[in-house]
């Protein structure tokens, strides 16, 4: 069976798997193996534990979807990182998210100060005065 892992940021992972474990909060922890019927379930926080002979890979997965249909299995999450254990995965998707909110929180700055910056302007030029 194949698995296909993917963010708004692009493709994670897509390998062939023996098979996968999906652990939820909401929906507890189900496997998925070849042949498998038809399954749409959704993923609030929890893991997806790809298995392929002895190698192990989680990925952590944060407000997603999964869904398994014909051998293959689609992973669609809002923000995802695959790691070779849960703790290190988890620890590298929050250090992303910190780096994102921090980013985020610059571009709120700016975007701030160029306004500001645009009013003076508007004003000083007097335009829209007759």
């Amino acid at each position: 069976m194949k698995i296909s892992v993917v963010t708004p940021r692009g493709e994670l992972y897509n390998e062939e798997v023996d098979y996968v474990v999906v652990t939820s909060k909401m929906n507890g922890e189900f496997a998925i193996m070849k042949n498998h019927i038809p399954i749409i379930s959704t993923i609030d926080t929890g893991y997806v534990k790809i298995v392929r002979g002895e190698k192990e890979l989680y990925t952590v997965v944060l407000n997603g979807v999964v869904e398994f249909q014909s051998n293959i299995c689609n992973v669609i999450a809002q923000e995802a990182h695959v790691g070779m254990n849960k703790v290190s995965a988890m620890e590298h998707l929050n250090t992303v998210r910190e780096e994102r909110i921090r980013e985020n929180k610059r571009r709120n700055v700016d975007f701030a100060l160029a306004e500001k910056e645009l009013k003076k302007s508007v004003k000083d030029s007097k335009a829209g005065n007759l």
